[in-house]
């Protein structure tokens, strides 16, 4: 097997020492251009590459970027959002050749975790998702000295770069096109009432009933998770005035949602209107297709990456700002169910044919 080139192996190809390689290979100042393009030409030649591990060491990083989720491993796997959100960062880190160092915790474990990430020099920084109500982590990352990009808006970023993508427009949308088509009791199924997003998009409910005139619609607690999503909608079919609309905080919810109305012999959308968020692949292959909201969470890894890349390399980065997420309507939502159809008492169970996936 033939031996591998290396580092010496194109200093002397290109005439130079192996400190002038490195210099080229790093970008770094101090070579004359014709001397760096030789060297690049003679690295080339040899197809060699510099080793990533030696490459980090040298510049005095890690190479890899941080990630530390407060979740359980189950609900992490069942949710659709973080496998595109992280194909996103990866996709940006396998241009420069980094890692992502994932990290699943509880919440009594989590300071000590970044704090050991701190002080072993494992990552040159760190992702902040699913922020909390007095969320401690901006500023216990900043007392770390560890480079910072928060998941979410601005106002809760602690003083790091922010990447935000507003996901009211299209909370205010769907319940908008809900009134339109006749809707009065709209209900909410929420996400884990600690997570400011979640917060957020029930308060855009709120804020839009309000601004309708319409009366304030039931709330349930989902947690993001189909149990908590097909839970909650039992709840509000089982009550005197059940709603005619539903708006899910997340696809996950809103699927299990579907399922529920299909096995109580609900109508989708003829007696009950649902909508999701997320826009997961899922969500069109339903049945019926499921109206939801396209976030772009590929995108949005993809956007943190590159900002914490930034704050890495110099220090401070702008903060960012993606297009908000966008309605989807789809078959889900229909026209208000006649006063006669929606009365109380009118949803009971039925025996109805199996739910399809697919269309």
């Amino acid at each position: 097997m033939a031996r591998r080139p290396t580092i010496a192996d194109v200093a002397q190809r290109a005439g130079v020492s192996r400190s002038s390689v490195s210099f080229a290979l790093n970008n770094r100042p101090g070579l004359a251009e014709e001397t760096r393009a030789r060297i690049l030409a003679a690295a080339e030649e040899l197809g060699w590459r510099p080793s990533r591990p030696a490459q980090a060491l040298s510049l005095g990083r890690a190479g890899a970027l941080g990630l530390v989720l407060t979740r359980e491993p189950d609900l992490i796997g069942a949710d659709p959002f973080y496998p595109a959100f992280t194909a996103g960062i990866e996709s940006v880190l396998s241009e420069r050749g980094d890692g992502l160092v994932l990290h699943v915790t509880s919440a009594d474990r989590e300071k000590s975790l970044y704090e050991r990430l701190a002080a072993d020099r494992r990552v040159d920084g760190v992702l902040l998702t699913d922020l909390r109500v007095d969320d401690p982590r901006p500023a216990l990352t900043a007392s770390l000295g560890l480079p910072t990009v928060v998941v979410g808006r601005a106002e809760w970023a602690g003083g790091h770069c922010a990447v935000e993508l507003d996901d009211e427009p299209a909370y205010v949308a769907a319940v908008r096109a809900l009134a339109e088509a006749g809707h009065r009791r709209i209900a909410h199924v929420e996400g884990p009432r600690e997570y400011r997003h979640a917060a957020r998009r029930r308060r855009a409910w709120e804020r839009t009933l309000e601004e309708l005139a319409l009366p304030p619609g039931p709330l349930r607690p989902g947690g993001f998770t189909a149990e908590g999503g097909a839970r909650a909608t039992r709840e509000l079919l089982a009550l005197d005035e059940p709603p005619t609309a539903i708006v899910y905080g997340n696809d996950l919810a809103a699927t299990a949602g579907l399922a529920v109305a299909h096995e109580l012999g609900v109508p989708v959308p003829g007696r009950l209107s649902v909508v999701g968020y997320d826009d997961t692949p899922l969500a069109q292959y339903t049945h019926p297709p499921l109206a939801s909201a396209r976030a772009d969470a590929r995108g949005w890894g993809e956007a943190a990456a590159r900002a914490l890349g930034a704050v890495i390399a110099d220090g401070a980065a702008p903060d960012v700002v993606l297009p908000p997420a966008a309605f989807l309507p789809r078959a889900s939502i229909g026209p208000a169910p006649a006063a006669g159809n929606a009365r109380p008492g009118a949803i009971r169970p039925a025996t109805v044919p199996d739910v399809h996936l697919s269309e």
